[in-house]
């Protein structure tokens, strides 16, 4: 006789189970040790008794000696000591693992949004906290994923990347906080914000919008972008520039303002006579350093019309002159330690 064991994922709802785990809880009896497992009413609705019970492994496999029991539910620790218990008898039962429901894609996702909920209710550091004492992390951690990108550390890049997912959440769970009339909103409210926004500018692949390249994709983004701020600004299509983040880093900024530009369609020269925008709005005067804004810009301009990413070069370059100064260290170093006899 067998002892069938049904699994269940907790973050798929409890009356969805596959026919094969809702055919041998029908065929019983089964057993429990969780009394309040959130699948017992669906049971018990379809006529399906579950006797709760303490957990006793070897008693467990000795019933299954003489007739089918079905366990609902069972841990790793659990199941160990059942195959302990069954290896020590002289003629173990068949356990069969039927498993009643699957985790879908994402569903650790949840997890993560129980587990910050906890720590915001329950954590006096995590209960304090606002969208403004976040950003010094938020910030952090976008750049330690560019770092473990531009290193190559892709093992690294998963434990970075949850890091700055929790950023997210966080984010999400001090505004739930807030009522609705001050801005509230929560972490479906975040998901389902960027979903719709996905779908309305994939329209090649949510709807019949047909294209020929990544260029044709680029060319709607845009169309439908402008769309998107006309209905925003009740009809008036606004600024390509509209969006653009000023208080990002200088140089990611310029380069941003000239894709954004560039895509429009606006004139090249438009980048030219910076210099004398940047005098009249109060830039350091030619004692402190001149036009070394505009020469930056420049620089940015450059690297744009090249196809290359100043941020990513000026990084580059960063960590080229690390690199040396860390071998002139070591270098430094070993002479000193020749020196005096090291």
């Amino acid at each position: 006789m067998p002892l069938i064991v049904v699994t269940t994922s907790p973050r798929v709802a409890p009356g969805l189970l596959s026919r094969r785990a809702w055919q041998v809880l029908q065929e019983g009896p089964v057993l429990t040790q969780a009394a309040g497992h959130p699948l017992l009413p669906y049971l018990a609705e379809v006529g399906i008794a579950v006797e709760v019970v303490t957990a006793d492994p070897a008693a467990l496999v000795r019933r299954a000696q003489g007739e089918n029991v079905v366990w609902l539910e069972a841990d790793e620790a659990l199941m160990r000591s059942v195959g302990h218990a069954a290896l020590a008898l002289d003629e173990p039962p068949l356990i069969e693992v039927v498993p009643g429901s699957y985790d879908l894609p994402g569903a650790r996702l949840l997890d993560l949004v129980s587990v910050m909920d906890r720590l915001r209710t329950g954590c006096p550091w995590d209960a304090k906290q606002t969208h403004e004492s976040l950003v010094p992390y938020l910030l952090e951690e976008a750049y330690e994923v560019l770092e473990t990108i531009e290193e190559g550390d892709h093992a690294a890049l998963r434990e970075e990347l949850g890091d700055l997912m929790l950023q997210v959440v966080f984010h999400a769970r001090v505004a739930r906080d807030r009522p609705d009339a001050e801005g509230g909103f929560d972490i479906d409210d975040v998901a389902d914000a960027i979903v719709a926004k996905l779908v309305r500018r994939h329209p090649h692949v949510f709807a019949d919008v047909k294209v020929e390249g990544a260029e044709d994709v680029s060319d709607n983004w845009e169309v439908i972008k402008a769309a998107e701020r006309a209905a925003k600004n009740a009809g008036d299509a606004g600024s390509v520039l509209d969006g653009v983040p000023m208080g990002q880093p200088a140089l990611s900024l310029a380069a941003q303002l000239l894709r954004r530009a560039d895509r429009a369609g606006a004139p090249a020269a438009l980048a030219s006579p910076v210099r004398d925008e940047a005098a009249e709005a109060g830039a350091a005067p030619a004692a402190a350093g001149g036009d070394l804004g505009a020469r930056l810009f420049a620089l940015v301009r450059q690297a744009h019309e090249a196809g290359l990413d100043p941020e990513a070069e000026l990084r580059a370059a960063a960590r080229a002159y690390r690199d040396r100064v860390r071998t002139w260290e070591t270098r430094e170093t070993g002479d000193e330690g020749r020196r005096t006899g090291g």
